[in-house]
């Protein structure tokens, strides 16, 4: 009988690049493809998919979120994929859960569909099956005690409250006393100060390049010399902004290097 996969990801080319890896696997087949969390719970729960090839990072419920939906007794088999999270990476060590690392291998990926299919051939009852299950709510748990500043916001605006994947955030522009939060093109004006956001914000990855600007550091694409000293910092979607030397001074600093 083939197993029955459900690919999520909310990358349409991080989707294909799946679906063309189990195209060379005749006893798979995909099942569904699913962009964001809310999405994948209906659908594990639609489907019934034997095999759940889980990102991470998606908007509004992540990953770990949509396990917790589904529930663990209930859940398909799991190989998480994600871009590179080094407490992902741990907990996934640590518990001994199965992942794939962004950009797939197409060897790492046939050594995960080993182990899934070693675990689903298994007889009902198995142990390795029970240990897995105990092991997947230990990572659940220890991601769950996380801080929170890596994952998602809560944001309120127009009236409502709803929650923003902190990666998907490009950058945080001062308004006043309000916030605008611009992300995947969406831009939004949030009730909040720059300051609350930013101290809910992971710190490696979220920097001030000015006291009314935040950037996410994976949306830079350059940071230019100006004349007399100035820096201008260049985001991938083209914005140009600038970068004063008090913040300057203090990514050097973090970065143990001069820019």
């Amino acid at each position: 009988m083939a197993i029955r996969a459900l690919i999520v990801d909310d990358e349409p080319l991080a989707r294909q690049g799946i679906r063309d890896l189990l195209a060379d696997e005749p006893d798979v087949e995909v099942a569904g493809e699913c962009g964001n969390g809310a999405e994948a719970v209906a659908a594990v729960e639609r489907e019934r998919p034997d095999l759940l090839f889980l990102d991470i990072q998606l908007p509004e419920l992540d990953g770990f979120g949509v396990l917790r939906a589904v529930g663990v007794a209930r859940a398909p088999a799991v190989v998480f994929v994600t871009a590179f999270d080094a407490h992902a990476l741990h907990a996934f060590h640590v518990h001994a859960v199965d992942y794939l690392l962004k950009p797939v291998e197409r060897d790492r990926f046939r050594v995960a569909l080993r182990r899934a299919r070693a675990l689903l051939h298994a007889a009902p009852g198995d142990e390795a099956r029970g240990q897995l299950d105990a092991r997947l709510a230990a990572l659940l748990d220890a991601v769950g005690r996380a801080p929170r500043a890596e994952r998602r916001l809560l944001v309120r605006a127009d009236g409502r409250a709803f929650f923003l994947a902190a990666p998907d955030i490009d950058r945080i522009e001062a308004e006043g006393n309000y916030a605008r939060i611009r992300a995947r093109g969406r831009s939004v004006l949030v009730r909040e100060s720059l300051g609350e956001l930013e101290r809910q914000l992971d710190p490696d990855r979220f920097f001030r390049i000015h006291r009314s600007t935040i950037v996410n550091a994976d949306r830079v694409r350059e940071i230019q010399t100006m004349f007399k000293g100035e820096h201008v910092v260049i985001t991938t979607d083209g914005a140009r902004l600038s970068l004063t030397r008090k913040y300057r001074e203090l990514l050097e600093q973090r970065l143990g290097k001069r820019l």
